[in-house]
């Protein structure tokens, strides 16, 4: 589906989605810049500004809608590139994931593997930098404190000797998977442990390009708008969670959409190997399999599986069950295991029971997304299994979407950026009831477009079903 681009206004439409680009780039790097780490306590700021930059990403894709293809395919590259190097222009603002993965790659590069030790533990004390582990304060009592916005108090064990430190759970096992931590490894390995937080947002920027890139080539091969690209690229989520916070999703992302594209043009142990890659980065990427299963699943899943295991051969064979890291733990602290995590189901089941609803509609999700799916198109059944899974997982954290935007660019569906929308709402307003609203919108949101896409004569059928089974069954 092509969107015309009327040539008389043409100069006019490039010209504002350059402005609106370049201020939407502006606008991110006052953000990461200027309103320092967040506050969850007094969310205003960054808020007002999380609106700002929704409403200016909006303004420029309605007018790169009526620029020309060939300078949109330009200006798409370029905005990406200018919007992305604008999120590094500050460490990250939401979140310390990226703290930790430097950690880790800084311990593995000493010969340790990361799922031995805790953060804190004492024979790591060598290892800790001072932009990491900054020395407390000691205050008149006796008693230590931290200066630095991004750092918690804790303490090295068993010494107990004061600690600040930037690493959120200090005290807890690695919880990233085989190929999330070779990737830490490699980064660390290149520019050694003094570095901060640039170079994790540096790959970040680059991933997201190449996201970009990859996200152009495939729309152009498939006879589709190339300018979808910039639902990528321009995404402010893309630029905050991907770049200014370097949340290590993009990579999942990236190999995600690899293994979907290998997939549709039929080169299925190829694209099993990459999803394999994708889910060793951190599991979450296993959704987008039953969309990639219609032809000969076999082959996906074995390469995908083979993948995995071999990945994990050398953390196994240094640490065993260690592996399995804080998963266990970050499960029953994020409420899943009692199913107090589940926002909107909590409205209508038990606790105790929604565990099991969400399982069930999750199953029931994945069977009618592999049985409906076009095995040579598969990006609209990866967008509405993994949309439909953020919704009914309701994670708190926005970076999660991350898998999801590749495909509501590749598919064109904006309305899924409801998605991602509600999730960031959850994480800057860290009230149930809001929560509970904004992923509720969301549904609607994707609903009312689901049934205005389909048309007056989708309307009709869906409202005379019986019908259509009777007509179908007398032909």
């Amino acid at each position: 589906m092509k969107i015309a681009a009327p040539l008389r206004s043409a100069p006019v439409s490039t010209v504002l989605t350059c402005v609106a680009a370049a201020a939407l780039a502006g606008l991110t790097a006052y953000s990461v810049t200027a309103l320092g780490y967040f506050d969850s306590d007094h969310p205003t700021a960054l808020l007002l500004c999380t609106v700002g930059l929704w409403v200016l990403f909006t303004l420029a894709i309605l007018a790169l809608r009526r620029v020309p293809t060939r300078p949109a395919i330009a200006i798409v590259l370029i905005g990406s590139a200018l919007i992305g190097g604008a999120a590094m222009t500050g460490p990250p603002n939401t979140s310390t994931d990226s703290a930790r993965y430097a950690w880790d790659g800084i311990v593995q590069n000493a010969g340790i593997s990361p799922y031995r030790y805790v953060p804190v533990d004492d024979a790591l004390g060598s290892l800790r930098p001072q932009w990491l582990f900054p020395t407390p304060l000691e205050n008149a009592d006796g008693t230590h404190r931290c200066v630095e916005p991004r750092t918690y108090k804790t303490s090295s064990r068993p010494s107990g000797i004061p600690l600040c430190t930037a690493l959120n759970r200090s005290k807890v096992p690695t919880i990233y998977p085989a190929a999330a931590e070779m990737f830490f490894a490699g980064v660390r390995f290149v520019t050694g442990p003094s570095a901060e937080y640039w170079p994790l947002q540096l790959t970040g920027l680059l991933m997201s390009i190449a996201i970009t890139a990859m996200l152009i080539v495939a729309l152009r091969r498939r006879n589709l708008d190339p300018r979808w690209a910039a639902l990528w690229g321009w995404s402010p989520i893309v630029a905050t969670e991907a770049i200014t916070n370097s949340h290590i999703d993009i990579l999942g992302a990236l190999l995600a959409l690899v293994a979907t594209l290998l997939v549709a043009r039929g080169l299925r142990f190829r694209g099993g190997i990459a999803l394999g890659a994708a889910i060793a980065v951190k599991l979450i990427p296993v959704i987008a399999a039953p969309a990639l299963l219609r032809r000969q699943p076999w082959k996906v899943i074995v390469a995908s599986i083979v993948t995995f295991a071999v990945l994990y051969i050398p953390y196994v064979l240094s640490t065993g069950i260690a592996v399995l890291g804080y998963l266990p733990g970050y499960l029953s602290e994020e409420g899943y295991n009692n199913g107090s995590r589940f926002t909107l189901l909590t409205l209508f089941v038990p606790k105790t029971a929604s565990l099991a609803v969400a399982a069930v509609l999750l199953l029931i999700t994945a069977v009618l997304v592999w049985w409906k799916t076009d095995p040579d198109a598969p990006w609209l059944g990866q967008l509405i299994m993994i949309g439909t899974t953020l919704l009914i997982v309701s994670p708190r954290y926005p970076w999660y979407a991350l898998l999801l935007v590749p495909f509501i660019a590749l598919s064109g569906r904006w309305e899924w950026f409801a998605v991602p929308l509600a999730l960031t709402v959850r994480l800057l307003i860290p009230n149930h009831g809001v929560s509970q609203v904004a992923i509720a919108t969301a549904i609607i949101v994707i609903v009312v477009m689901a049934l205005y896409r389909t048309g007056p004569q989708g309307r009709a059928r869906l409202r005379h079903p019986l019908s259509l089974l009777r007509g179908a069954s007398r032909s």
